[in-house]
């Protein structure tokens, strides 16, 4: 199991805020340090994961070790929605080593943003119904990595499909029919101008029961911002760090909407889109 560890959870650095005054304090630099070792150790067990063919082919693949099965994925070089992030390694890691506090068995699950479909492919090895989405440009590689590492080798046939976040999501993903138990998320917030349509859909999809897998790579302060927003609709809870990589791992749920004075109406959602330059 992946474990948060944080050197700000130590009760020590309660009252050792200042950076002047940690310096020397051997406790202090003891949970540095070991934050630092066992960052690098799971890191290391990640990669491990990831192997290159020892031939090369006319199609280029590049290769992974999960829930017992070599995975093969082929990439697009030039697209970012076709290429496999850390932070997607990092969610199959996570996945696969957590099965019996979250059983992936028989679950609804939907992946938004599914780029190459490794995760798609980890959760429908792992047994869930999966339903992996992504852009139209991208389906087809898409639908080629989950049809050649899924078929014969998964008890439910994962599904591809069409989703541009924030559009005709009644029509195609109705509230009525939406019943997934997990939503999976590697790496969907980064410097692209939709972030607000990234949060409706999240609202969307989700019931009260649903759970969000979403792992995220820190690059600007627009992405801290998304965080913020994304507090306000729903409870997060940090599950892993990994500073070396600069990735974080979050469990969300929906809050309940009287509690936190939800925006369900079309009205917040039309806002929403307007202004969603000021993230």
């Amino acid at each position: 199991m992946i474990k948060k560890t944080s050197i700000y959870s130590h009760p020590l650095v309660h009252h050792l805020m200042d950076p002047e005054a940690q310096k020397g304090i051997p406790g202090v630099l003891y949970l540095e340090n070991r934050e630092n070792d066992d960052d690098k150790k799971v890191v290391a067990e990640i990669t491990a994961r990831c192997f290159a063919p020892t031939l090369i082919t006319t199609t280029s693949w590049e290769g992974f070790h999960f829930v017992g099965h070599e995975i093969r994925i082929t990439e697009a070089v030039d697209c970012y929605g076709a290429v496999v992030w850390p932070s997607a390694l990092v969610l199959c890691y996570f996945l696969e080593t957590n099965v019996k506090q979250y059983n992936m068995v028989d679950k609804n699950v939907i992946e938004i943003g599914a780029g190459t479909g490794l995760v798609s492919i980890v959760a429908s090895l792992l047994g869930a119904h999966v339903t992996a989405t992504d852009l139209p440009e991208l389906l087809g590689n898409l639908q080629y990595n989950i049809s050649r590492n899924t078929k014969m080798k998964c008890k439910h046939l994962p599904q591809v499909k069409e989703l541009s976040w924030g559009v005709a999501l009644d029509k195609n993903f109705p509230r009525s029919s939406n019943n997934f138990d997990y939503i999976l998320a590697a790496d969907v917030v980064y410097a692209h101008p939709f972030l607000e349509e990234l949060l409706i859909t999240f609202d969307h999809l989700c019931k009260e029961t649903t759970i969000i897998f979403w792992v995220m790579k820190f690059r600007l302060e627009k992405e801290n911002k998304f965080v913020d927003r994304f507090k306000e609709l729903f409870d997060l809870e940090e599950i892993s760090s990994f500073p070396s990589l600069n990735i974080k791992l979050y469990k969300a749920m929906k809050k309940n909407p009287r509690s936190a004075g939800y925006p369900q109406s079309r009205a917040w959602k039309a806002k929403a889109i307007s202004s969603r330059l000021l993230l």
